[in-house]
């Protein structure tokens, strides 16, 4: 009698597995976006430690995939790890984002400077000129409107982007990637302030003014003017943050709030 032969179960391909790596992946991005919103709404008190049992079940995510998103939110300032009570919740002060501010803008200082030694012909800076284009149009328009601000706000992010491409410098990419995650820290940060006082409308004026100077040095390779053009540019920030402490209005724009200790 023949023997039977026995099939044996394969291995998964290689596609497989890939893809199961890239859904743990997107289940651990996803989780990090709704911790990080919950940290900056206030889900948690400053100080309070993460309990991690619960929280991956609210989250839907395993014990594991939870570890990498509080690790990362550790990375980027939101949480603090402590040896005996594990992660934290991060408590700031108003020097915290002095601080920030002033080390934006020395990373984009840096920044501007190598766009202006590295960048190898006009062409390049192409992307750069057509933001900075739109960006001055649109102020010209004077409509402080909501969808003014949002338009403000993504072209401003894309000027700041380009120039951090024209860097051609990984290293100082994740740098300012990890300064501006902070919840008060990046170029927008306190653009929302500019449509809910009128007051500061001139401060937009400023910084396209400075975004035009920043342009203009890097195109002519003027290293330490644009330099020091960008970094004066992030103090823009700190005004609006200096007169918004004043008025006693800081909580109406600043996400994160519940974070920060006045």
């Amino acid at each position: 009698m023949p023997r039977r032969k026995v099939t044996t179960i394969a291995e998964p391909p290689v596609f497989a597995v890939a893809k199961t790596k890239e859904q743990g992946a997107s289940q651990t991005g996803r989780a990090t976006l709704v911790l990080r919103e919950m940290l900056l709404e206030g889900h948690f008190q400053p100080g309070e430690r993460i309990r991690e049992v619960p929280l991956a079940a609210e989250l839907g995510v395993s014990r594991i995939p939870l570890r990498l998103v509080l690790e990362r939110l550790a990375h980027e300032g939101l949480l603090v790890v402590r040896p005996t009570r594990g992660f934290v919740v991060q408590r700031f002060t108003t020097e915290d984002i002095y601080d920030a501010i002033e080390l934006r803008g020395l990373l984009e200082g840096m920044a501007a400077r190598l766009a202006a030694e590295r960048m190898e012909s006009p062409a390049d800076a192409a992307n750069l000129l057509a933001v900075n284009k739109e960006l001055v149009l649109l102020v010209k328009g004077r409509k402080l409107t909501l969808e003014y601000l949002e338009q403000y706000m993504d072209l401003n992010a894309k000027f700041h982007a380009e120039i951090l491409r024209l860097s051609n410098c990984p290293m100082l990419f994740r740098a300012v990637e990890h300064v501006c995650s902070l919840p008060f820290a990046s170029p927008s940060a306190f653009v929302r302030r500019q449509y809910i006082a009128p007051e500061s409308w001139e401060l937009f004026h400023i910084a396209i003014d400075q975004h035009v100077g920043i342009l203009d040095a890097i195109m002519n390779r003027e290293v330490a003017r644009a330099e020091a053009l960008s970094q004066e540019h992030a103090r823009v920030a700190r005004r609006n943050l200096e007169s918004a402490l004043q008025n006693g209005e800081i909580g109406k724009f600043l996400p994160g709030m519940k974070l920060i200790k006045l």
